[in-house]
């Protein structure tokens, strides 16, 4: 596992366009808790070149202070596991994502890929109510499970939680990092660190750039010691 288990993390995911993501990461402290992720429709709209370029951007930015990049990829994968984990691997991901509702043989290939390639492996449970249930059926656990509440979910569906319920569940049978997305405001990120997170992932107030975003980050890291 790249990540560890005794720092929390902050994973910025960019899903705008990659002129946005660029001057967002100027923007952001040179932190070795800050997380980038390559989101869905940024993927989508450019390609594996979007992985690079985060890659590349950060690289810059936390050269001078000695942190190694970590980029995650959420390429959603549901088919062709060991194929997705090469193309986010030779892209400079340090991670990518596969969606738990995926065939089991799938998610075991996805596992044992990232494993074979030196990648973190994230398995994201949205729209799923038990995940222990898929995690039981596994081969092995992934380095990363991720609980998350999804935009659609959140926007057509007020009454939607955030499944911190599940932290623990997950935590009490398996020795993996929980990741926690569906929350972007102070009070949600607190809320997730409290219920045992160890990665918060925030995207709504890092769609766009302008003179707070620094900051915000700067907040964020403060309440995810």
């Amino acid at each position: 596992m790249l990540l560890s288990k005794k720092k929390r993390y902050l994973q910025v995911a960019f899903n705008s366009t990659l002129d946005e993501a660029y001057e967002i990461i100027q923007t952001l402290p040179a932190s070795d808790r800050i997380i980038l992720e390559a989101g869905t429709p940024l993927i989508k709209q450019f390609g594996v070149s979007a992985i690079q370029n985060l890659y590349t951007w950060w690289s810059i930015k936390t050269r001078p202070h000695d942190i190694l990049p970590y980029i995650v990829a959420d390429l959603k994968t549901m088919d062709r596991g060991e194929t997705e984990v090469g193309l986010a691997k030779n892209a400079g991901a340090s991670a990518a994502i596969c969606l738990g509702q995926a065939p089991v043989e799938t998610v075991n290939s996805f596992i044992e890929s990232c494993e074979k390639v030196g990648i973190d492996s994230m398995v994201d449970m949205m729209n799923i109510d038990f995940p222990i249930n898929i995690l039981r059926k596994l081969k092995k656990p992934p380095n990363v499970v991720l609980l998350h509440r999804g935009v659609d979910e959140e926007i057509f569906n007020k009454n939607k939680p955030i499944p911190y319920i599940q932290i623990n569940k997950v935590l009490s049978s398996y020795n993996v990092l929980i990741s926690i997305a569906g929350g972007d405001s102070i009070r949600e990120v607190q809320r997730a660190v409290f219920n045992g997170a160890n990665i918060v992932v925030v995207w709504k107030n890092f769609y766009h750039s302008d003179e707070n975003t620094g900051k915000l980050a700067e907040e964020f890291l403060k309440e995810i010691k």
